[in-house]
């Protein structure tokens, strides 16, 4: 006697039944898939792009905002520092390293940086074509700009103003591409960097009014220079406690700790992340007990097939088998398609966040969490159908087919 044929022709005998129970356990599970998948992605990119900055310095202003617009080039800057202040703050005994980021256009979407070699060095980026840039009006794109845009070594392109897609061309000044970089995994990937002189020769010559390069005259009309932030490393581990607070309450600029303001964002978010989450749960939890009620009346419609099965020779542990088995044939069903239908979430939700140019998510990857979310629904559905097994298990023949 095959269990397996058995259990399942009886789960096609009540088809929308089992239908309900499946995709009562699916939605549960895609819930908690998609939480897992895209708050792991997320926790990475966090952790990597923040890896080895101890502290960002910037202008005043919300020290959240600062860490994603210089770090994670998720927000608008909170405004921009004076070179000779910046350059205070990079002497400082403090300091290992200073990296200087002057942000404020982009290309179609993807902002332009100004910086130095010191930026794409930190994250270890590798160049995969061409050269770092060396000369003003120099760009290297990172290599989702590269396969975005369809730019190679030796094109040129127009920035334009502001961090979003359709701002004012800087058309006088085109940017040649010298550079394209490797995958890294981190922002580099949606970033197209420059000189910080770049940077400045766009701004202060377009708001001067004066070619670029134009002598002592237009020297004299530009505006003073300015940098967005200042990436931090420091120089001994006492610096953690004491620089910060110098920079906020000595100087006119703000000092903001990724690893803090991380950690704050994280738990401002989790309070919604464990609601959804514990919505997940709570529809497992309704897929089992519609499994259990689903096992339980129909065993009371079967019992007269149990006891014939007892007198053609089927032993009491190969009826709680059977029953036991649908439980978890009904489970597996819904974990299967609660994966595909989370993952496929996650893809989806992956793509708009791909699409606002803010991180690089997606639904196709696997996490070891997933493997124990499978041993958990085939728990469930064991502990669903274990009582109407037990029922089944203690089915008295005689007492059975004498009701007919």
């Amino acid at each position: 006697m095959n269990l397996f044929s058995l259990s399942f022709s009886y789960l096609r005998r009540r088809p929308l039944l089992t239908l309900l129970n499946v995709l009562l356990l699916a939605l549960g599970m895609a819930t908690i898939v998609v939480l897992l998948l895209l708050g792991r992605q997320v926790e990475d990119r966090l952790t990597r792009n923040a890896q080895g900055i101890d502290l960002v310095v910037g202008a005043k202003g919300s020290p959240l905002q600062l860490i994603l617009a210089s770090i994670y080039h998720m927000d608008a800057p909170t405004g921009n520092i004076p070179v000779r202040k910046a350059q205070a703050v990079m002497q400082n005994r403090a300091v290992r390293q200073a990296i200087p980021l002057s942000l404020g256009d982009s290309y179609r979407g993807y902002r332009i940086v100004g910086t130095t070699h010191a930026y794409p060095q930190h994250y270890g980026a590798a160049v995969a074509a061409g050269t770092l840039w060396e000369a003003p009006y120099e760009a290297v794109l990172g290599a989702r700009v590269a396969a975005e845009t369809g730019l190679a070594v030796g094109d040129t392109f127009a920035g334009t103003h502001g961090l979003s897609a359709g701002g004012e061309a800087h058309g006088a000044h085109p940017l040649r591409v010298v550079g394209l970089l490797a995958p890294t995994g981190t922002v580099l990937d949606r970033l197209v960097l420059t000189g910080t002189e770049t940077v400045w020769a766009l701004h202060g010559d377009e708001e001067a009014g004066t070619p670029p390069g134009d002598g002592a005259d237009a020297a004299a009309h530009r505006p003073e220079r300015e940098y967005t932030a200042l990436l931090i490393q420091y120089s001994s581990p006492m610096a953690q406690a004491l620089f910060p607070r110098f920079i906020n309450s000595q100087t006119t600029l703000q000092a903001a700790v990724p690893a803090f303001e991380i950690s704050r964002l994280t738990n401002l978010l989790g309070v919604g992340i464990e609601a959804i989450r514990a919505f997940g749960i709570l529809l497992i939890v309704a897929a089992a007990l519609g499994v259990f009620v689903a096992l339980t009346t129909a065993l009371q419609e079967r019992r007269y097939d149990l006891a014939m099965m007892r007198t053609l020779g089927a032993s009491r542990a190969m009826l709680m088998g059977h029953i036991l088995l649908e439980g978890v044939m009904l489970s597996l069903a819904g974990t299967a398609v609660g994966l595909l239908l989370g993952h496929g979430a996650a893809a989806v939700l992956g793509a708009r966040v791909r699409q606002a140019q803010q991180m690089d998510l997606t639904g196709w990857t696997w996490v070891d969490a997933e493997g124990a979310l499978i041993l958990l629904a085939v728990a469930v559905g064991l502990v669903a159908a274990l009582i109407p097994a037990l029922q089944a298990y203690r089915t008295d023949i005689a007492r059975t087919l004498a009701r007919g």
